[in-house]
């Protein structure tokens, strides 16, 4: 089957509109009257069943859906809009659920042998295969109604113990979608009051889908169904082959965040976080884009480098809170996603569509959008390196694909940050997609330290603060504006080299030929800097240029800026920016290329102090051994 995105029309749901309607109306199915026990296993949800067989009794019921959910409330002629919302799901998904075997039969030879089996009766292995893919079919129908009413019905509260499993049949489609009926017109059996019903139905819907997995196994036929994804836009319905909870709903952000004058230290990273955040609220829903792409220096993907404990959660926890807090003023949906090393799966493939789904998540036009990959040189293996799983391998190709692929249409509704205490570690060509470079280093300065120790200290005490102007070395513009003066020239030591004998040739850059002679320089002693890197380093510039401060009152009332056209956003913006100059270049320039040194540098050292230990290891084992066999126990 495609692995692809699949969409379902919806003339192909809707003409199974009547066939759902008599089903939630009435139903007549066969049922095993001695299946199980009617008494709970105690802390369970199971129920024991016995391992001698009472004979084969089984017996019909009548099953009205709709009769069983409007006696309720019964002193009521007029259902309940929860009584009538739970009905109309339940139609929609068992419509739904039929379209979906169709797709399932369409990609495989169940539709072929459907028409050779109407004009005439198959026989032999056409026969057994026909009955086969059958049941696979009507397994996935089940599976596809369970999930829509577990993704589409909303439930809080403690699940009832007494949901049963229903009475699985898998000979038809349309078979097993009457079975699901049935056990689900048994769990709203015992419904009180309004509040019970979509309780017990998402209930319901859980059981069913651990039920359908731990049945999983007895059907070969199912074929490629396990890499599907199908997708119903008007019902925000995702089925994701056979995942546990397929396509989770988006819950409300729950997270810790941090404000800008929480984070002590890294002063451009803190920078550049508040000026992307305002930079994501530029988004037109309308259009769907956002004039900092059209005018330049929106940042799509970065990476934020440093020690263990310098802040980078502390710094992805203020971008999400500031984001969250302005999309919680203009209305807007927030998503925040983490990929970690928890979505690595041992499964073939699956790790590579774990990825996609995170990347897909955040990528919805339909919301604002931020996602992180933490420890990003775990996650996401080098090309080269054997040692690293399969899964890891297919997480650096997805996010290769992603942030800079062949099929990327970056929106301007989201951003990436990749974070590492090891970026060198770290693939050089997922490690060039990251459009810009932040130094996550933490307090630096006597004054950072300062304040960092009374930040965290808290209130309780008395003790005097001494003569200190607390928080003055955060005064972010004044800060950033020191951080970026010293990269008029280089950090490192690699690039410093570089520096110096670009100057002592040609003096200070005064001419673009004159920064492509040193762009130049700079590949000769570092391989890596590419094309790919120059186009980074300009789009820094751009962003430089638009280095301007939305004002804060744009952000207070939605209709001030955010809920304003996209070309009058547009021009608001470019009344606030202004050319790029020479400083600015030569400091991204350096910037820039600083952390591809500081990769290189920190690979190097690496390596070095692992030949080191290598070598002190077999010095000792070689004075051991010699002390073995003075002594008489070395036995070789």
């Amino acid at each position: 089957m495609d692995t692809g995105l699949t969409t379902i029309p919806e003339a192909d749901i809707e003409k199974y509109r009547a066939t759902a309607q008599s089903m939630i109306t009435r139903v007549v199915v066969i049922e095993d009257s001695a299946r199980e026990s009617g008494t709970a296993l105690a802390g369970t949800n199971r129920r024991f069943v016995s391992t001698v067989s009472p004979g084969s009794v089984r017996k019909t019921r009548e099953v009205e859906l709709s009769k069983t959910v409007g006696s309720v409330r019964p002193d009521d002629q007029l259902m309940s809009i929860v009584q009538h919302t739970l009905l109309y799901r339940a139609r929609r998904g068992i419509a739904i659920a039929l379209a979906v075997s169709d797709v399932f039969s369409r990609a495989g030879e169940l539709e072929s042998l459907q028409a050779k089996n109407t004009r005439a009766p198959l026989e032999g292995d056409e026969a057994a295969r026909f009955k086969k893919l059958l049941s696979a079919a009507a397994y996935v129908s089940a599976f596809a109604f369970a999930s829509y009413l577990l993704q589409l019905i909303d439930a809080d509260g403690e699940a009832p113990n007494d949901i049963r499993e229903p009475d699985f049949l898998f000979d038809t489609p349309q078979d097993a979608l009457k079975s699901m009926v049935a056990g689900l017109d048994g769990a709203l059996a015992g419904a009180k009051a309004d509040i019970d019903l979509a309780l017990r139905a998402r209930s319901f819907a859980r059981v069913a889908i651990d039920g359908l997995l731990t049945r999983k196994g007895r059907f070969d036929g199912l074929g490629g169904f396990d890499s599907a994804h199908i997708r119903i836009d008007a019902d925000d319905f995702t089925l994701d082959g056979f995942d546990v909870a397929p396509g989770k709903r988006s819950k409300p952000l729950v997270m810790t965040f941090k404000k800008p004058d929480e984070v002590i230290g890294n002063h451009i990273a803190k920078y550049q976080s508040v000026k992307l955040a305002k930079m994501l609220m530029a988004y037109d829903f309308d259009k769907q884009m956002n004039p900092f792409v059209e005018l330049g220096g929106f940042l799509f993907t970065f990476i934020g480098d440093g020690a263990p404990g310098t802040g980078k959660t502390t710094l992805i926890q203020m971008i999400a809170g500031l984001v969250n807090g302005y999309c919680q003023v203009a209305g807007y949906p927030f998503v925040y996603e983490n990929f970690g090393v928890d979505q690595i799966s041992s499964y073939q493939g699956k790790s590579g569509q774990n990825c996609r789904q995170f990347i897909d998540n955040v990528l919805n036009p339909r919301a604002i959008g931020f996602g992180t990959v933490d420890d990003i040189d775990q996650v996401a293996a080098k090309r080269s390196d054997d040692r690293a799983s399969a899964g890891q391998h297919e997480i650096t190709g997805v996010l290769m694909s992603a942030f800079s692929g062949a099929m990327t249409v970056i929106r301007g509704n989201c951003s990436f940050g990749m974070f590492s205490n090891y970026p060198e570690n770290v693939d050089d060509a997922l490690r060039q997609r990251a459009g810009a470079r932040w130094l996550v280093d933490g307090p630096q300065t006597r004054e950072d330290y300062i304040d960092i120790f009374v930040l965290l200290a808290g209130k309780n005490h008395k003790i005097d603060l001494g003569d200190h102007k607390l928080y003055a070395a955060q005064e972010i513009q004044r800060a950033v504006s020191e951080a970026y003066e010293s990269y008029a020239k280089p950090h490192e030591d690699g690039l410093m080299q570089v520096y110096e004998r670009f100057t002592r040739d040609k003096g200070q850059p005064k001419t673009l030929a004159d920064v492509g002679t040193y762009l130049h320089l700079i590949k000769e002693a570092e391989p890596r800097f590419t094309g790919r890197a120059i186009k980074n380093v300009t789009d820094a510039i751009k962003m430089r240029a638009m280095d301007i401060e939305l004002p804060e009152d744009w952000f207070e009332k939605p209709e001030t800026f955010m809920h304003k056209t996209y070309d009058d956003k547009k021009a608001m913006i470019e009344e606030l920016r202004g050319p790029f100059d020479m400083d600015m270049v030569m400091q991204e320039v350096n910037r820039y290329a600083d952390s591809e040194f500081r990769y290189s540098d920190r690979a190097d050292d690496a390596a070095v102090e692992k030949l080191l230990r290598d070598a002190r290891l077999r010095e000792r084992a070689a004075r051991e051994m010699e002390d073995m066999k003075k002594k008489g126990l070395w036995n070789a």
